[in-house]
């Protein structure tokens, strides 16, 4: 039994935790927030919320990005 078991790497779990619990809080947020929407406003009302929540997510995203290759960046001129 030659199982390959991986040794535990601190930066892998915290990036894998990051990426998890940003995407569930969104999940959260969409599906709780548009719940709420729809059972307060109406069903219009909730198509918009949601696609402002996924417009605000990708900016989100593509701020997370670009702070990411920064990171990467400078990591990688370290001595």
């Amino acid at each position: 039994m030659n199982s390959r078991r991986h040794s535990f790497e601190p930066r892998r779990h915290w990036r894998q935790t990051q990426v998890r619990l940003i995407f569930g809080g969104w999940a959260l947020l969409v599906i709780v927030g548009g719940g709420f929407v729809w059972w307060l406003y109406g069903r219009a009302a909730a198509i918009t919320a949601v696609f402002c929540l996924l417009g605000m997510a990708g900016v989100i995203g593509l701020l997370w990005g670009l702070l990411a290759f920064l990171e990467r960046w400078v990591r990688e001129e370290e001595p």
